[in-house]
């Protein structure tokens, strides 16, 4: 039976400890080792009880018993390592099973360590101690390994344009990074009057490497972006310097599209990656679709132009492949096609809210994702 209540009065921040084992006297024994030494503790008959008191009150450090009735210690332990609110708790063996093997079955099931039975307080305190310090250490370097990586990923955001920084290119996006520091990235440019320049890109590769190299693609765009360049000029221009500035085997797809209002035409240009798609007010779709080479790849990347007639309330579509391969039950062109038909489907929203419901209408919030999510809506105006 297990008693959901701690033994004693938690003081200050003192560790908790759960012991399990389905002999009352070995427990309080134990018990009674732990509190004289300042240990707060949770105690568990079997091994269902103590999974429950696991995860409602997260002890710093379970000592299991192996030899239970019904679900043994290893049993415990395993389905404790399966779950993700108690997989990091350490848990010490205690057993009379004293024999090399019955140790290492313990260790390879994901215990940190295997004392013998009958126990000594001394060497449990110790044992003890030592893995809370490691668990505490193994804490503080996440912690502040995440705080790095928080800073990265609000100096990676910092350098992204938003709507309301550039209104006048009518645009709204949805940006879902997997991890802290994304490995998409997408920029929206004003050229000159009535021009506006619209980029989408996929690193190969996430996290920090592919973070770092987005501050340098935005510069690059600033650079090749303005009226003396053409659109294959720009992407040009940028294959040629992230090809210095990219790793072996890495590379970056990408679609750029240039909108000219005055002469109403969209010039597209694609280098391995997704086609833009097309909307029009009455619902008529069409994907742009080339073949071309990523970029900083191969030297000089061999890229297509497409150049499209529009009309204002046309509203066009940038994005990365996770959007598309992450649609549940279909693969890439399954979900281009979904995610076409959701683009058609809220054309008539506001801007903003109709990228928002395109991406949770074809990657539903509770399916596991593999992969950034990032889809830029824009739509032609006056």
């Amino acid at each position: 039976m297990a008693s959901p209540e701690s033994t004693k009065e938690a003081v200050g921040d003192a560790p908790t400890i759960l012991v399990v084992d389905d002999t009352a006297l070995n427990a309080e024994l134990v018990k009674s080792i732990l509190e004289a030494e300042g240990f707060c503790t949770l105690t568990a008959g079997d091994g269902p009880g103590a999974r429950r008191l696991s995860r409602t009150r997260q002890p710093d450090l379970i000592l299991l018993d192996v030899l239970m009735p019904g679900e043994t210690g290893f049993e415990t332990c395993a389905q404790l390592k399966s779950d993700p609110l108690t997989a990091d708790i350490p848990i010490i063996f205690l057993s009379s099973l004293d024999d090399v093997k019955s140790k290492v079955a313990g260790l390879k099931i994901g215990g940190v360590d295997y004392i013998a039975k009958p126990v000594h307080g001394e060497e449990v305190l110790a044992r003890v101690r030592v893995h809370l310090r490691i668990r505490e250490n193994n804490r503080a370097r996440v912690a502040e390994q995440r705080a790095r990586l928080e800073q990265l990923r609000d100096a990676q955001q910092a350098i992204l344009v938003q709507p309301e920084d550039c209104p006048e290119a009518s645009f709204a996006v949805y940006y879902k990074p997997l991890e802290e520091a994304g490995g998409d990235f997408y920029d929206v440019i004003q050229l000159g009057a009535g021009m506006f320049g619209y980029f989408v890109a996929d690193f190969s590769g996430h996290g920090v490497s592919a973070a770092f190299l987005t501050s340098a693609l935005k510069a690059l765009l600033r650079q090749y972006g303005g009226p003396v360049f053409s659109p294959e000029d720009t992407m040009h221009g940028v294959d040629a310097v992230m090809g210095q500035l990219l790793g072996e085997e890495q590379y970056l797809t990408a679609c750029y599209a240039r909108l000219n209002r005055p002469t109403h035409r969209l010039t597209v240009v694609g280098a391995g990656h997704p086609p833009l798609i097309l909307v029009s007010p009455s619902g008529t779709a069409h994907t742009v679709e080339m073949e071309s080479d990523p970029l900083g790849m191969f030297g000089t990347a061999t890229l297509h132009r497409r150049d499209l007639p529009v009309s204002p309330g046309d509203r066009f579509f940038l994005y990365s492949d996770g959007l598309i391969e992450s649609t549940p039950g279909g693969g890439r062109r399954e979900g281009l096609e979904r995610l076409v038909e959701a683009c058609v489907r809220h054309r008539t929203r506001p801007l903003g809210e109709s990228a928002v419901g395109i991406v949770h209408d074809i990657c539903p919030e509770e399916h596991m994702r593999e992969d950034d999510l990032l889809l830029l809506a824009a739509e032609v105006g006056e």
